[in-house]
C-alpha cells in the first residue's frame, strides 16, 4: 500500500469495511487493521519487516481473521508465532514457504496454540532449501487434530525418528487431503506414510508425485477406503529408478468404486500387471459404472487392448493421457481431453491394426 492523500486515508475506513478477502504486496502499514474489521483471510506477498506488534495487533482488529498466507514473504517467526498465538482457536488455514525460520513457527503448532487449524501448506520458495525439514508426525497429529488438508510440497522433508517408548500417534481422522508431490526423489517411504495416515478413513485425495519409494503394498495398507484421487507420476525419474513391475492390481481392487483420478505415469509396472490393474474398472461392483474421469498413463507399458478395455468400461472418462507409451501405435501416442476425442481413440484402437512401433 503506497502514500495517500488525505482524502483517500479518511475514506478507507469506510472503503473497506466489509472486506473480507485480502492480498497485501510490500505491505508494512497498519491501516489495515483500523480499517478492515471483517477480515478472514489475509495474504502478505514479498512482505518484508513486518513486526510482531503489526500482526498482533491485526488479529486483535480482526475477530473473525481465521486464515494467513505468508508463502514467498520475508517474516521473522517471531511474528508468525505471535499471530498464532494470539488467533489461537479460530486458526483455520496457514501456508507457509520453508525456511530457517519454519522449525520456530510448527513448534508453535505443536503446542497446541492452533488446535482447530484445518489446512497447512509448506512449499519450498524459489531459492530451494536443500536442509531437510524434521516432521515430528505423532506430535503434529496431537497439536492439530483437526487437519483436513496437509500439504508439504516440493519439500525435502523426513519424519522425525519415534522413540523407543513412542506410542502410535492419534492420527488425523479428519484428514481428507494429503499433497507430498515433489520434483525430485524424496525420502518418503510406506512407513513415513503409515505414521502420517494413520487413523485417517476419510481420504479423498493422495498426491504422491515423486514419492519413487512408495509402493503398491504399502499404499494398500492405508485405512481408506473411498480414495477418489491417487497421483503417483514419476515425472522425469524412471530413467535412473528401479521401479515395481508388479503390484498395480492392489491399487484399483481397493479403490476402483470410487477413484475419479488416477495417476499412473512413469511407472514401471508390466504389461500385464497394469491389464489386471485397469481391469478392474470392468468389474466395479453392483454393475454401476466406474467414477473414473482422469486417467494418465503417460510412459507407461500399457497395450492396445488395455486401453481399450478402459475406455469401453469408463463412459465417463474425459482425460486420457498415453504420450510415450512404447507399447501403443505411434499415431495414438497423445493426450485426448474430452469425450469425443476419448471415443476417437477407441474407435483407433478397435480399427487400425496394432502393431508396437
Amino acid at each position: 500500500m503506497g502514500g495517500k492523500e488525505p482524502e483517500e486515508e479518511a475514506a478507507c475506513p469506510h472503503r473497506f469495511s466489509q472486506l473480507q478477502r485480502l492480498t497485501l504486496i510490500h505491505w508494512k502499514s497498519q491501516l489495515v487493521s483500523e480499517s478492515c474489521p471483517r477480515l478472514t483471510f489475509l495474504k502478505l506477498s514479498d512482505c518484508h519487516g513486518v513486526t510482531p506488534n503489526t500482526l498482533i495487533m491485526l488479529a486483535r482488529a480482526c475477530p473473525q481473521l481465521h486464515s494467513l498466507d505468508i508463502q514467498h514473504s520475508m517474516v521473522e517467526s517471531t511474528a508468525v508465532v505471535s499471530f498464532l498465538e494470539e488467533v489461537g482457536p479460530r486458526m483455520r488455514k496457514l501456508w507457509l514457504t520453508y525456511s530457517s525460520q519454519t522449525t520456530a513457527i510448527l513448534g508453535a503448532l505443536l503446542g497446541s496454540c492452533c488446535p482447530q487449524l484445518q489446512l497447512l501448506e509448506v512449499s519450498t520458495g524459489i531459492n530451494r532449501n536443500n536442509t531437510p525439514l524434521q516432521l515430528p508426525v505423532e506430535a503434529l497429529q496431537r497439536g492439530c487434530p483437526q487437519l483436513q488438508v496437509l500439504r508439504l510440497l516440493n519439500l525435502m522433508w523426513l519424519p522425525k525418528p519415534p522413540g523407543r517408548s513412542m506410542t502410535p500417534g492419534p492420527g488425523f481422522p479428519s484428514l481428507e487431503e494429503l499433497c507430498l508431490a515433489g520434483s525430485t526423489c524424496n525420502f518418503v517411504s510406506n512407513e513415513a506414510l503409515g505414521r502420517l495416515l494413520r487413523g485417517s478413513p476419510n481420504l479423498r485425495l493422495l498426491d504422491l508425485r515423486g514419492c519413487a519409494r512408495i509402493t503398491p503394498a504399502g499404499l494398500h495398507d492405508l485405512p481408506c477406503q473411498e480414495l477418489e484421487q491417487l497421483h503417483l507420476g514419476l515425472y522425469g525419474m524412471s530413467d535412473w529408478l528401479t521401479l515395481a513391475k508388479e503390484g498395480s492390481p492392489l491399487l484399483t481392487h481397493k479403490w476402483c468404486h470410487s477413484l475419479r483420478e488416477l495417476d499412473l505415469s512413469g511407472q514401471g509396472f508390466i504389461e500385464k500387471d497394469l491389464e489386471q490393474a485397469l481391469a478392474a474398472f470392468s468389474d466395479t461392483p453392483g454393475g454401476s459404472h466406474p467414477a473414473l474421469s482422469s486417467l494418465n498413463l503417460r510412459g507407461t507399458r500399457v497395450t492396445p487392448g488395455t486401453v481399450s478395455s478402459v475406455i469401453s468400461s469408463c463412459p465417463g472418462l474425459l482425460y486420457l493421457n498415453l504420450e510415450s507409451c512404447r507399447c501403443l501405435p505411434r499415431g495414438l501416442k497423445r493426450t485426448y481431453r474430452g469425450p469425443e476425442e476419448v471415443q476417437w481413440c477407441l474407435e483407433q484402437l478397435l480399427t487400425i491394426p496394432l502393431s508396437p512401433s
